[in-house]
């Protein structure tokens, strides 16, 4: 199956120190940018505004602070390294259970300075997961809404038309 991608871009205004050599330095803001090349998994329109709300949910915790001072970099070493790979583990999850994958993270803490994380080789698993999980959560959404009744109605129909 082919699929379209999407792509998105956030901007955070935080600032950081990083550890080096077991001393921190000096606490400095930046405007970070993160890109996401996305897939959109499942059928359906595109909800470009619902995928956007939910991406900026999670960043509005660092919006405007000290990433030192929330978890998990209170006791992590905040490095660009450090908060690609966190932001694409809660990312990735977040666009799941909405029916999209993520293919690739780019976080900018300057104009010529990025880290990439490539996803795209666990692409082929990881599609056939987030189509299965979110059938799964529509079909539990669609037969909680429904009494017992057209539940067996709606199985003895489809099984008549096989």
């Amino acid at each position: 199956m082919r699929y379209h991608q999407y792509q998105y871009k956030f901007y955070l205004n935080a600032s950081h120190s990083i550890y080096i050599d077991n001393k921190k330095g000096q606490n400095h803001p930046h405007t970070w940018e993160i890109v996401l090349d996305t897939i959109k998994v499942v059928d359906g329109f595109v909800q470009f505004n619902d995928v956007e709300k939910s991406i900026e949910r999670f960043l509005g915790s660092y919006q405007d602070k000290c990433i030192n001072e929330i978890q998990p970099f209170n006791v992590t070493n905040p490095t660009l390294e450090n908060i690609c790979d966190y932001f694409k583990d809660t990312i990735l999850q977040i666009l799941a259970e909405m029916g999209w994958l993520l293919l690739r993270i780019e976080i900018s803490e300057t104009p010529a300075r990025a880290y990439i994380i490539d996803l795209v080789d666990d692409s082929e698993e990881n599609i056939r997961e987030i189509e299965a999980n979110y059938r799964k959560r529509v079909d539990d959404v669609y037969h909680e809404s429904k009494n017992a009744d057209e539940v067996a109605s709606e199985l003895l129909d489809r099984i008549a038309e096989k």
